[in-house]
Order: structure tokens, then C-alpha cells, then sequence
């Protein structure tokens, strides 16, 4: 499955949703994604994992670096909707507690593509 990065605005800030495989080859993308939406002044970031079918230690890295990067501004990026092997990632990392990881899905509509 090829890894996507689609975004929506939502109330106070943005919702970014991952799809397929977040590994060492696609978590530039969502580096880049994130860089591009704190540039343009969002402090608060939601990424809903609900469609990501793998995350590995470079995933795992680019939510803390995406993390650092709006605290220093203030914000937070918080993280909702792993499931299976992705939430087992996060809950064994401590990165689900870390980043108040919320089980649950968002809103599909009105994601575009970034």
C-alpha cells in the first residue's frame, strides 16, 4: 500500500490522517508535512492513524521530532486511531502515553491531499 499524508483543518488546528506504511522511506513525507504546517503557524496537530498498517522506529521518531517542533511554538501533536500492530508500537514506545494518544477515529470528509 503506498503511503499517503492528507490533511483537513479542524477547530483550533489541523488534522493530518496516515495511510499505508510509515517507515524509513516515507516518514520524510510526514516530516515534510508537518514542517510545511508549522511554517504556516499551526501549533496544534492531530494525526489520525486509522489507515496506517506499519509504523517502525523511523515513524516513531518523526511523531516525537513533529512533537518538538510545534511545542517549541507552544503547540502539541497529539495522535488518535492506531489499531493492531501500529497501536502496539505506540502503547510498548510509551509514545501513546506521551503524546495523550486518544483511541478513536476522526471525521473522514473534507481530507486533502498534501
Amino acid at each position: 500500500m503506498t503511503f499517503t499524508v492528507t490533511y483537513a483543518q479542524r477547530d483550533g488546528g489541523a488534522c493530518l490522517r496516515l495511510a499505508g506504511e510509515l517507515d524509513m522511506s516515507t516518514a520524510p513525507e510526514l516530516n515534510a508535512a508537518i514542517d510545511r504546517l508549522a511554517a504556516e503557524g499551526e501549533r496544534q496537530l492531530l494525526i489520525d492513524l486509522t489507515e496506517l498498517t506499519f509504523c517502525d522506529s523511523t515513524g516513531i521518531s518523526a511523531f516525537v521530532r513533529g512533537d518538538n517542533r510545534v511545542a517549541a511554538d507552544g503547540g502539541w501533536l497529539r495522535l488518535t486511531g492506531a489499531g493492531g500492530r501500529v497501536q502496539r508500537v505506540l502503547q510498548v514506545t510509551g509514545l501513546a502515553e506521551v503524546l495523550t494518544y486518544e483511541p478513536g477515529t476522526v471525521d473522514p470528509t473534507s481530507h486533502t491531499a498534501l
